[in-house]
């Protein structure tokens, strides 16, 4: 059974930057798979050539976006939230995801990775 959990990353970029980033087919091919095609509500995230499908859920511009791949349980999502610090004016990338227990660590990881690139992408 997969288990929810949620990872943090601080990012030095105004949420009108991010966002895009996060929610269109260009930004995201940027740093999260190799290209990003939408038709309607579904998302086809190309990765090595394999194509791997998600509906967008719901969003709300400059604050997050849920993703359901719709391979998977109907209750599971992917999530980018955008927080930022009400006293610091911090801006973080909240992650939501499901994996199975034995899982956890390498789906952080791979989340790191490419986290990693978005930050390259952004020049942080």
């Amino acid at each position: 059974m997969k288990k929810k959990y949620e990872l943090e990353f601080t990012l030095n970029a105004s949420p009108k930057i991010l966002y895009p980033r996060l929610s269109t087919p260009s930004g995201l091919s940027e740093w999260f798979a190799d290209d990003v095609n939408i038709v309607g509500n579904i998302y086809s995230f190309i990765w090595d050539g394999a194509e791997q499908q998600a509906e967008l859920i719901s969003k709300k511009e400059n604050h997050f976006i849920r993703f359901h791949w719709l391979d998977d349980d109907d209750e599971l999502f992917f999530e980018f939230k955008i927080h930022t610090d009400e006293l610091t004016g911090d801006v973080a990338l909240v992650i939501t995801d499901f994996s199975d227990e034995g899982e956890k660590h390498d789906s952080s990881e791979l989340w790191n990775s490419q986290v990693s690139e978005l930050k390259r992408t952004l020049g942080l």
